[in-house]
């Protein structure tokens, strides 16, 4: 689950398919004086620096024709601070390898997104979440941060040390510089326990703010063609431990969200007059559940069914009307969706790009399948999004521009400025941040 680099003619790929670039020259640094002789040397031959990670984002946000840094040998763990309950790691770590880390020292990250291959530090710059009542984003997580400017110099940044910075560069886009490391605030591991079910949509808007408020993490996934959603909610538990039993994991997990569901991919791409019943199949397959285990067992699960993905922050209170609207328009568009559309919440925070900036935000994110035709849907679905001040996510599919993105992020100029002074030569600019960013 990453992206791929062919050694034949050094085009790289992401993920999702949908994104390649030829980088001149590619550097893995294994320090961050590395990183920083790699900067300037760009710098005197006039190319463009651009980390890449596992090519999780669905923009060409880490594509570069200049100097592509590879991250993964600046890995692992430098310092577990017990007493300040903090873990600094080397910006190359994947998520993954943080999560069964922290787990072996009885630590772990108080909440994740559902996808653990990204790098920590191409998931936090480009503002990766899980679903949340008070806890946020991973990027919120953050205490503190190691970046290479574009002149080569390394700056510590936490909210007592370059604050300005690390308002901004906890979601950087890549823009401010290159990451190098990352402190998370850590707590003692817990145990979640997670009830996953069946719920007609119409209930689950009825009820959303009753079910945000009830659970510490809420989610659900409406499946288009159908009235129905499968509910997730995960709360704090006392224990004991009861994880999904293997069997039944790997028929659920493996074999059911996994390899049924990319056999009726297979079918819904080839025959797309069989997705709403393949729609109304699955959305009656999974059965409810309940099982309770450590955090990162529970957040995350296996994503290996490709597909390409928009996701829009909108005000929690805009959610109900804004996925009525989402499914008015598939029912009477003709469209044949084949993947469910995905609902989650975050707190505000006090990021500067973050799509929760500010706002206590409600995430719409609407999926299909690779090699399909996506974009009638995702410019419908856009057009209702944006209606109602959405914020596209800076790793996923969008179509908005620096102009657009200004008047839904208030702090947009404070970002901009911190980037003309961080930046002034653009070294780290790309086609992506100058549409998003501005030249």
């Amino acid at each position: 689950m990453s992206s791929t680099t062919s050694a034949k003619n050094g085009t790289w790929h992401n993920w999702g398919g949908n994104v390649g670039a030829r980088p001149g020259r590619e550097v893995t640094p294994a320090t961050v004086e590395d990183v920083a002789a790699a900067v300037r040397r760009a710098a005197e031959d006039g190319l463009r620096v651009k980390a890449v990670g596992t090519g999780h984002s669905f923009t060409s946000i880490a594509a570069t024709d200049g100097v592509k840094i590879r991250p993964q040998l600046l890995t692992g763990i430098r310092e577990i601070d017990r007493e300040a309950m903090t873990v600094t790691v080397e910006a190359g770590t994947p998520l993954k390898r943080l999560n069964a880390a922290l787990a072996r020292e009885g630590l772990s990250l108080t909440n994740m997104g559902d996808i653990m291959e990204q790098t920590v530090s191409g998931a936090t710059s480009t503002g990766t979440h899980g679903t949340g009542r008070e806890s946020a984003s991973i990027a919120a997580q953050i205490r503190g941060l190691e970046l290479v400017t574009a002149d080569g110099s390394v700056l510590t940044c936490s909210a007592q040390e370059n604050p300005d910075v690390f308002a901004a560069a906890r979601i950087g886009l890549g823009a401010l510089g290159i990451v190098t490391a990352l402190t998370f605030a850590v707590e003692p591991i817990f145990l979640l326990t997670a009830r996953e079910e069946p719920m007609s949509l119409d209930r689950v808007l009825a009820e959303f703010d009753q079910l945000w408020a009830e659970n510490e993490h809420f989610e659900f996934y409406w499946f288009p063609h159908t009235g129905s959603t499968n509910t997730k909610r995960n709360n704090r538990s006392a224990g004991p431990e009861q994880p999904v039993g293997r069997l039944a994991g790997w028929f659920e997990d493996e074999f059911l969200s996994n390899g049924v569901f990319q056999v009726a991919n297979w079918v819904g791409r080839a025959v797309p007059a069989t997705i709403p019943s393949i729609a109304r199949i699955s959305s009656r397959a999974l059965s409810a559940r309940t099982y309770t285990d450590i955090p990162y067992k529970v957040f995350t699960s296996p994503r290996r069914v490709r597909f390409l993905e928009m996701e829009y922050a909108v005000p929690r209170e805009a959610l109900a009307d804004a996925l009525r609207e989402l499914k008015a328009m598939v029912d009477r568009s003709g469209l044949r969706v084949s993947f469910p559309v995905e609902v989650r919440t975050a707190p505000a925070d006090d990021i500067t790009l973050s799509t929760a900036s500010g706002r206590d935000s409600a995430y719409i994110a609407v999926h299909m399948f690779r090699g399909t035709p996506y974009q009638r849907y995702f410019t419908a679905a856009e057009n209702i999004f944006t209606a109602y001040e959405g914020r596209p996510h800076w790793g996923k599919i969008h179509t908005r521009d620096a102009g657009q993105l200004a008047a839904v992020h208030p702090r947009f100029g404070e970002f901009t400025a911190l980037r003309d002074r961080l930046d002034p030569q653009r070294l780290f600019q790309n086609d992506y941040l100058r549409r998003v960013l501005g030249p």
